[in-house]
């Protein structure tokens, strides 16, 4: 998953640098921020749900074992939500660029 992930990131990188070399003044360095602000927002949704998967299903074994561990296992539910947040934040930045 890692190794896919760094491949992606390495491809569209590549067509970012590739872009605003060839085309400085066209309409293509518009597309290719519409495409990272969807791939900020989407890849931190996709990072964050694969988080609280694996988060969750921890949290209910620490649950059913011993109830007093509910308000540790809602906070360790909550913390990868930041990720999205901040998939968000890099969306709204570069819209003001569009």
């Amino acid at each position: 998953m890692k190794k896919l992930l760094v491949l992606v990131l390495a491809v569209f990188g590549a067509l970012a640098l590739a872009a605003e070399e060839a085309a400085a003044s066209s309409g293509l360095d518009r597309g290719l921020i519409a495409v990272g602000m969807g791939l900020a927002v989407g890849l931190a949704a996709l990072g964050a749900g694969v988080a609280q998967a694996r988060i969750g299903a921890a949290g209910v074994g620490a649950i059913a074992e011993d109830r007093s561990n509910f308000g540790a296992a809602l906070i360790f539910l909550l913390l990868p939500e930041t990720l999205v947040i901040f998939g968000f934040l890099i969306a709204i930045i570069l819209n003001g660029r569009l």
